[in-house]
């Protein structure tokens, strides 16, 4: 039975907090960090979940959990262009 496209998104925000609770307080994650984690293949198959892992950092930053950066400073989606690092929110 496939995995609905809910316990996906689940998965990956519960990967990136995850990821982040067992880091230095200022380290951060690639998207591609909680796909592999997720990923439950050998192959590079988890390369299709990066897109649903940069939703669900998304989520998490609407959430107040986290916030995703480039060059070291958080970023508005609309501003994302290219790679993106995933820390936890400054409170």
């Amino acid at each position: 039975m496939a995995e609905s496209d809910r316990d996906l998104d689940q998965r990956l925000e519960r990967a990136i907090m995850s990821l982040l609770e067992r880091r230095a307080d200022t380290a951060s994650i690639c998207p591609s960090d909680a796909a592999r984690s997720v990923y439950e293949g050998d192959d590079d198959g988890w390369r299709a979940l990066m897109e649903p892992a940069r939703r669900a950092a998304w989520r998490l930053v609407a959430a107040g959990e986290v916030e995703v950066t480039q060059s070291g400073r958080p970023v508005a989606e609309s501003e994302t262009r290219g790679p993106v690092r995933i820390r936890r929110a400054h409170r």
